[in-house]
């Protein structure tokens, strides 16, 4: 099992229950979910959400993805993120852990 992880809020992820699917913000942006690996979570954490409360990070299994999933590079911190290409079906997300 292969996995990545995506941050948000309990409320976007509530809301993602209500609908049947998640969707970030950034999907209709730049048209893709921005994840991570496991050793860049915490990185995210310290550069996108300093100061945030109420967020749970998702755990994805990406052979239960319905939608593409590419890794691509990000100049920014030179490294490559998987980058989920349309919003993450409820059944693909494992596990939900508070932060």
């Amino acid at each position: 099992m292969d996995l990545i992880y995506h941050v948000t809020s309990k409320k976007e992820w509530n809301d993602a229950l209500m609908n049947g699917f998640y969707e970030a913000a950034s999907l209709k942006a730049e048209g893709f979910i921005h994840c991570s690996k496991a050793n860049q979570v915490q990185g995210v954490l310290e550069r996108y959400f300093k100061g945030k409360n109420d967020l749970v990070k998702l755990v994805i299994d990406t052979n239960k993805l319905s939608h593409k999933l590419q890794f691509d590079f990000s100049a920014s911190v030179n490294e490559e993120f998987p980058h989920v290409y349309g919003v993450i079906n409820i059944d693909a997300v494992i596990d939900i852990v508070e932060i």
